[in-house]
């Protein structure tokens, strides 16, 4: 196992932490500066990174952004002061994995770097898992075919335009073009144009020289810098703005591209792979896609097959969802039965593959016993499916149901109704009628404690557990349960 490294200008606290680990048989890694700490990063990782945010020369945040850009994985811990939590926020935005605020209660640290330690080992374990598996699963004869594709485009350096329905991997195979190329062994860089703001995407394709516009203060390498000598993978290429396209083109067609706010030509030796689920033709067509661009982009066109056209693959995409999204939570496997996978492989999923995926974390979270029968799948879903289910309100409704009722004083509110909508209502109208301020703020702050706390006890404190099942990210529930001085272990 690697080291953790500890990143602070305070010597105190760099060995407060260094002996308390080592009391836990960890092995650690001090640095006085986030300088240190980069140029190690060019030689080695650690396991965890703890960092404080305020230190001289490179602040935490700036440690934070370089250590994410190379190890996107590593969890990172950041110490801030109570007085400066806006950085804290900051941080979270920026990925950290938790934070400590000072002055701090050693064990609390301690535990919460064996937490990001935790999690650190257990990213490694899906990666090598991921390394074991084909990076594309399928036996379908659809999916045979993208794979004879693959290996014959993968020598080339040609532009390839993936289409095919959102959710059927196309991104998947980007990879693999990538993978199995001479270019293998350089990065990678993937860009969704759809969700970067219009304003951002030329800064974010072509990078911006320092003062190029408000906020840019230093110079920035864009997307096809990042990628020099690799692969740049243009997601949701129909989305692009208009005026976009002409930049796009001008690169493919001569290889050269100016940075935003520069006048020295960049010259770019990257392979382009663009993938779409739109109808590029009828956007040309539109005037909403520019012509030569698409026949530029549509050297080679490899269209990936939906679901419901590889329905002999659901099973086997199953079996491995459920086992990774197992592995990530490191609980036990949960398998369907046969009848249960017969019925999930006669569905139509709009989401494809992705809608598989997030069904098969939905079971492992949610469904009851190791054997998971068709009645134990999602009620909407069968519902969808035409299938009779008991109506039952779920478990985490009920508790903030339960938990909102003792929020209504039954002295001044009589006859209210079961349901927790109307419970609400009332309670609003309650503090609205004596002028109370903050009425939304105080209302949505016990709403979340309520939805929270329920989903911790359903959880048995498990917070990665728990922010599934909310449908928040794990980053979020972290900070709810500092803004609202939640104790996870209630």
């Amino acid at each position: 196992m690697k080291p953790i490294w500890l990143v602070d200008d305070d010597e105190s606290i760099r060995w407060v932490l260094e002996k308390a680990l080592a009391r836990q048989n960890l092995v650690t890694r001090s640095f006085s500066n986030a300088r240190d700490a980069l140029a190690a990063l060019e030689h080695e990782a650690p396991q965890v990174l703890v960092s404080d945010i305020r230190m001289h020369g490179i602040s935490g945040l700036t440690l934070l952004q370089k250590v994410k850009e190379v190890h996107p994985g590593l969890p990172v811990i950041v110490m801030t002061a109570f007085s400066d939590l806006d950085s804290a926020v900051a941080a979270f935005q920026g990925g950290a994995f938790d934070y400590l605020a000072k002055p701090f209660d050693l064990d609390k640290a301690v535990e919460l770097i064996r937490r990001a330690l935790e999690e650190s080992l257990r990213e490694i374990s899906v990666e090598q898992l991921s390394s074991e598996t084909p990076e594309i699963l399928g036996q379908a004869a659809a999916m045979q075919d993208v794979f004879r594709a693959i290996g014959r485009l993968a020598q080339s350096n040609v532009t390839v335009l993936i289409t095919g329905e959102s959710g059927t991997g196309k991104e998947l195979v980007a990879r693999a073009l990538h993978k199995h190329s001479p270019r293998s062994q350089q990065p990678m860089i993937s860009l969704n144009t759809a969700a970067i703001p219009k304003d951002l995407l030329e800064s974010e394709l072509f990078g911006h020289e320092r003062g190029a516009f408000t906020g840019a203060q230093t110079a920035r390498r864009g997307r096809f810098e990042q990628a020099e000598g690799g692969t740049l993978f243009l997601d949701e290429i129909g989305d692009m703005p208009f005026d976009l396209q002409t930049r796009l083109l001008r690169v493919l067609s001569d290889g050269h591209f100016y940075r935003v706010g520069g006048h020295q030509p960049i010259k770019s030796n990257v392979r382009v792979i663009a993938a779409t689920h739109q109808n590029l033709e009828h956007r040309v067509q539109q005037g909403l896609f520019r012509e030569d661009l698409y026949h530029r982009l549509n050297v080679i066109r490899l269209r990936i097959p939906s679901l419901r056209e590889r329905r002999e693959d659901i099973p086997i995409l199953t079996r491995h969802f459920l086992m990774q999204s197992a592995l990530q939570l490191g609980v036990e496997s949960k398998r369907l039965s046969e009848s249960a996978m017969q019925f999930l492989s006669q569905l139509t999923l709009p989401g494809n593959v992705r809608q598989l995926e997030n069904l098969c974390n939905w079971i492992v979270v949610m469904a009851p016993g190791q054997t998971v029968e068709i009645k134990d799948l999602p009620p909407e879903l069968l519902e969808r499916a035409g299938v009779s289910v008991p109506h039952q309100q779920s478990p985490d409704i009920q508790a903030a149901v339960n938990a909102i009722a003792p929020l209504v004083d039954a002295t001044d509110h009589t006859n209210l109704p079961a349901n927790w909508q109307s419970l609400l209502e009332s309670e609003a109208a309650a503090m609205l009628e004596v002028n109370q301020p903050d009425v939304m703020g105080n209302l949505s702050r016990q709403f979340e404690t309520i939805l929270i706390k329920s989903a911790l006890k359903f959880t048995h404190g498990r917070k990665n557990e728990a922010a599934i099942r909310l449908g928040i990210g794990r980053n979020t529930i972290t900070r709810k349960l500092a803004e609202l001085d939640i104790d996870s272990k209630e």
